[in-house]
């Protein structure tokens, strides 16, 4: 796996420099008071550069109009399955790279990682799973304790990869109209913090369901901005889904985005009737957008597969 990162800029390798040690900073603190054997041997083994910064096609354009811009995709690979919990491990990171970004201006360039096992990441390859091919190819090590090399990819056939594609595509995506309709029905009832709720559920399923269609993987996190930007990157139309010119826009999105946790437990939610109609109606053509890109996908693959017969 390649390591230098002489096509970045020195102060891209800067920040990336400074995310790396976040990392370890907010690892060792989740992990220092650890009793369990297991946890007090908790590893990183790497970490590893994907995507447009990787690949060399990232765009930095945070002030025009769209206000496009490319994010850090970084996976961590761990010694420990349990070490991948999110929650308990990981979250303070987030946290900390999130305020670094948005409030003390430290970084400059938004952060997303994954986290997940040596063996997980080969299994993947083993199943030909396009996300973990597409790292194995591209990726670029920003650390390593660990010297093993990633396993080779073994590619699906086009008759497997065709299958999997419309399997993952007749389950997720109806399933996300039916939590979309519901929550079109939670809303004429007059019930927004409900409404809420399940129309993130549907976001969630549309985010799932296209980069399950198209990579063969999909992160298993319930944080929308996380699933918006990992989808973003396989295409642009889903980033023209969601306004973000104003500070409304970015707050409506913030407020489906909260309504995971806040419209089912906290007593202070609250969303407008006015704010439920342009989110549902977002989710409306992002619904029509991953339906779209699906089935060009699901073409691509029977067109594939024709031509090997």
């Amino acid at each position: 796996m390649r390591t230098d990162l002489d096509h970045l800029p020195p102060a891209k390798q800067r920040e990336l420099a400074r995310v790396v040690q976040i990392l370890f900073e907010e690892f060792g603190e989740a992990t220092a008071l650890a009793t369990q054997d297991w946890k007090k041997q908790g590893r990183i083994l790497k970490v590893i550069l994907y995507g447009s910064y990787a690949r060399g096609g990232w765009v930095d354009e945070p002030h025009t109009a769209k206000g496009y811009q490319s994010d850090f995709d970084l996976l961590v690979i761990v010694n420990d399955k349990r070490l991948v919990d999110r929650v308990e491990y990981w979250e303070k990171a987030e946290e900390r790279l999130i305020r670094e970004l948005s409030i003390t201006k430290a970084l400059r360039t938004p952060v997303n990682f994954i986290v997940h096992t040596l063996q997980e990441v080969n299994d993947g390859l083993a199943h030909g799973r396009y996300f973990f091919m597409d790292v194995a190819r591209d990726g670029i090590a920003l650390y390593e304790s660990d010297a093993r090399e990633l396993h080779a990819p073994k590619p699906k056939t086009p008759q497997q990869a065709l299958a999997m594609a419309k399997e993952y595509f007749e389950e997720w995506y109806p399933s996300a109209i039916v939590y979309l309709n519901t929550a079109n029905g939670l809303r004429g009832q007059g019930r927004p913090k409900e409404a809420a709720f399940i129309l993130h559920q549907a976001t969630e399923r549309f985010y799932h369901c296209v980069l399950l269609v198209v990579t063969f993987y999909t992160p298993h996190v319930h944080n929308l901005a996380f699933l918006r930007t990992q989808a973003e990157r396989i295409d642009r139309r889903l980033f023209d889904v969601w306004p973000r010119g104003s500070r409304r826009e970015r707050a409506m999105f913030a407020k489906l985005k909260d309504a995971y946790v806040k419209a089912r437990y906290s007593k202070h939610y609250r969303i407008s009737e006015e704010e439920l109609t342009w989110l549902g109606a977002q989710v409306e053509e992002l619904s029509r957008v991953v339906h779209a890109i699906c089935s060009e996908r699901i073409a691509e693959l029977e067109a594939s597969q024709a031509s090997q017969s």
